[in-house]
């Protein structure tokens, strides 16, 4: 029970971690039309689909290619693809993204690729 909980607190934590981040980068770049909406708000425009299965690869190639399908539509920067996809992650899978950057990634301090993500997922 005290690991669900803090997996749990985790996730939070990363979840407010990345959250941060985006916004972060938003504030030092304008958006590109002037005043327009924010790439998270374009982003959740598009109903994005999240992803909670961890074992079934063709439903993680989907998730993938309706993801990139966003990311074409809205002219995503790359620097942004990660931070928006793994928002959309749920339950098990975004415990594993948690573990994976506490693990791989000094709990986020190193910046992670979509090529990366997409390799790692």
């Amino acid at each position: 029970m005290q690991g669900l909980v803090q997996a749990m607190q985790t996730q939070a934590h990363t979840q407010a971690a990345l959250q941060a981040q985006l916004e972060a980068q938003q504030a030092q770049a304008p958006a590109q039309d002037h005043g327009g909406p924010s790439i998270m708000e374009q982003f959740k425009r598009m109903t994005p689909p999240s992803f909670k299965r961890e074992s079934d690869p063709l439903m993680a190639e989907s998730w993938l290619r309706e993801t990139e399908k966003i990311f074409r539509a809205i002219r995503c920067p790359d620097e942004d693809k990660v931070t928006l996809a793994t928002y959309m992650l749920q339950e098990r899978k975004d415990v594993w993204w948690s573990s994976l950057l506490r693990t791989r990634f000094e709990d986020g301090a190193v910046d992670v690729t979509w090529d990366a993500f997409v390799r790692l997922f």
